[in-house]
């Protein structure tokens, strides 16, 4: 896998940014990121407006980006996993932890692969409530798009999740897909034990039937 590149920007009065760099130029040297920017704003205002920066130490590697003080640890698996499903997941968990379901949607919207990335945190039932509520506004925003046609089958596993709640949000996305293939694993649960479970099933046959 291609080593990510990073960008940071920086002040001469900030407390944290000489950390951030230093462990940064670390792992250029580890071969981890492929290549460091650095911008001090104080000389560069322009690239970070360019950013909408507006707290230093600001740190993108890859297409993740984060604000404040980041650990040497934290850093090198963001760095790691830049470009798997599983750090975007990691990634999306945090933004929508943080409120930012809109720029989560930007980020999909750019990539729509990376729809994908969210179904890790649909089938965690531990997922926090705003969480949860995020990552329903995501699918929301992408109904009928051929991104979420191409998880059917993933969220039709999903479907016969232990869970409960899983099985209910699999269902009910099932339906936002609007693809006929999506019919079968909503019928396969039409009798199941969970009567929450059981009207979702209803509700999204009854929308697929009219998609």
């Amino acid at each position: 896998m291609t080593a990510p590149n990073a960008t940071l920007m920086i002040s001469s009065h900030c407390h944290h940014c000489a950390t951030t760099l230093a462990a940064l130029a670390d792992l250029v040297k580890q071969g981890i990121v492929g290549q460091l920017t650095v911008v001090n704003v104080e000389r560069h205002p322009e690239l970070a407006d360019a950013q909408n920066v507006r707290t230093v130490p600001w740190v993108r590697i890859g297409q993740f980006e984060f604000t404040g003080a980041q650990s040497a640890a934290e850093l090198k698996t963001w760095a790691e996993r830049a470009k798997s499903e599983e750090g975007w997941a990691d990634y999306f968990h945090q933004l929508l932890k943080d409120g930012q379901a809109a720029h989560v949607v930007e980020l999909v919207q750019a990539a729509p692969d990376r729809l994908g990335a969210i179904l890790p945190i649909i089938a965690n039932p531990e997922a926090s409530l705003n969480v949860r509520l995020g990552a329903g506004v995501l699918m929301e925003e992408f109904a009928h798009s051929a991104a979420l046609k191409s998880l059917t089958a993933r969220l039709g596993e999903m479907a016969a999740d232990p869970d409960a709640r899983v099985r209910a949000d699999a269902c009910h996305y099932l339906s936002l897909t609007g693809s006929a293939e999506a019919e079968p694993y909503l019928a396969a649960h039409a009798d199941d034990p969970d009567a929450e479970v059981r009207e979702i099933v209803r509700e999204s046959l009854a929308a697929l039937a009219q998609a």
